[in-house]
């Protein structure tokens, strides 16, 4: 029977850890932040690492004076670097030659024994100088002058000799200017009147005008862009007539040279030996004979009658048409003509700020450029100052008014000068070696 002994081991309860006192200095020390405090340390030692502390090296090593400015900006800007600022050069106008200093220096303590030679000074006058001003003054005069009597009188005029003819053609005459820069410019106004430099806009013109004369610019420009839109209709009718004309013409033309032909067709169609009757064709013993010359003259007056006749109708034609033409503008100038006397009439004292009724006969070859539709819709009438938009142009209007008054006659824009035309050739090495 075995026998029961104990476990082996300590039987006595285990000992718990003493855990210290979270009240002392030692345990706030362990949950201070000292995060601040190892970077600053580490900032340190890389400024450390990097050639010495920031706070301790002195200005010159940290900082420096640029007196060469960017290399970059000549390549980037050469438009405004290549000519140097005024007060640059100013500044660099320096003499080479050094200031005379303004200390006083010491003699020189030896010498060749020889005394220099005393030079009179001439900054003041001299005795001399003094008593004959004196003299002068007095009315003594070391020299008189001897009164003599002229010669010749200076008050006479003196013949011009005139030269002869071969030398005067040599001679280039002087430039005289021409006449008309004495005359007044005409202006191209219907009426002959002078237009001012700056006409007076009426109160339509007004980006807050008064409902009448709103209205009432707005009639007269819609009754402008109608009549254009008739003119330009009546063009379009008499191009559209003209060519049709000219269709008609050509299709007679065409049907005159087609009988000719056919006519032509039928004298030759009977041939020696056939008959193109109802009958039927028999052929003929006897062989086709030739064309005598009096047959052929018949053939050669026949068509040259024709092209005559057709050649006549095609001149009636184009009479026609011609006369056609000056009739339609005829009556579109006579319509012109009488709107611009009705307007005048209507207008009579505010036709003289009116650029829109010119002359027929305009100065210069190229058309007076048309003004701009200056004309604020009602929908985009605005209440505020803010969201308005501007209308016109200031250079143009000026330009016009030029035009108009007759300073300068119109041109044609030409936006680029005609270049020199420049030959490129290849050279020819060959011709400089020599064997």
């Amino acid at each position: 029977m075995p026998v029961i002994q104990p476990q082996k081991g300590s039987t006595v309860a285990p000992a718990t850890y003493k855990q210290p006192s979270r009240k002392g200095k030692k345990a706030w020390r362990k949950n201070v932040d000292v995060t601040e405090v190892q970077q600053g340390l580490e900032e340190l030692n890389e400024e450390i690492i990097k050639g010495g502390v920031i706070a301790e090296r002195p200005s010159d090593e940290l900082f420096t004076v640029d007196t060469v400015g960017d290399v970059s900006l000549p390549s980037k800007f050469p438009k405004h670097t290549a000519k140097a600022l005024r007060a640059d050069e100013i500044i660099a106008a320096r003499s080479p030659v050094p200031a005379v200093s303004l200390r006083k220096r010491p003699a020189d303590k030896t010498s060749d024994g020889i005394i220099p030679a005393k030079r009179p000074r001439r900054e003041y006058v001299t005795q001399k100088e003094l008593s004959r001003l004196r003299k002068v003054a007095d009315g003594q005069h070391e020299s008189t002058i001897e009164v003599a009597d002229a010669s010749h009188d200076p008050w006479t005029v003196e013949v011009v000799q005139h030269e002869p003819d071969a030398i005067k053609d040599d001679r280039k005459e002087k430039k005289k200017a021409p006449s008309t820069t004495t005359q007044k410019p005409l202006s191209l106004l219907a009426s002959g009147k002078a237009f001012p430099a700056v006409p007076k806009p009426t109160g339509g013109y007004s980006y807050n005008p008064n409902f009448t004369d709103y209205e009432a610019r707005y009639t007269e420009e819609a009754n402008k862009a109608v009549e254009a839109e008739k003119k330009r209709l009546e063009a379009e009718e008499a191009e559209r007539v003209k060519k049709e004309a000219a269709a008609r013409s050509a299709a007679e033309a065409e049907a005159a040279e087609a009988r000719a032909e056919l006519s032509e067709w039928d004298e030759d169609s009977e041939w020696e030996g056939f008959q193109s009757g109802g009958e039927e064709l028999k052929p003929s013993a006897r062989r086709a004979k030739r064309k005598t010359p009096a047959q052929r003259n018949r053939i050669e007056r026949r068509k040259t009658e024709e092209r005559r006749l057709i050649h006549e109708a095609k001149t009636k034609v184009r009479k026609a048409q011609a006369e056609q033409i000056k009739q339609i503008a005829k009556e579109a100038a006579e319509r012109e003509q009488a709107l611009a006397l009705a307007k005048a009439e209507d207008s009579d004292g505010s036709s003289v700020n009116n650029d829109d009724l010119l002359r027929r006969k305009q100065l210069g070859k190229m058309k007076l450029p048309e003004k701009d539709l200056e004309l604020v819709l009602p929908d985009e009438l605005q209440d505020s100052l803010r969201l308005l938009k501007p209308e016109g142009n200031l250079l143009k209007d000026r330009y016009r008014s030029l035009l108009v008054r007759g300073r300068v006659e119109s041109r044609r824009h030409i936006p680029f000068h005609r270049q020199a035309k420049t030959k490129v050739t290849e050279k020819w090495t060959y011709k400089d070696f020599s064997i």
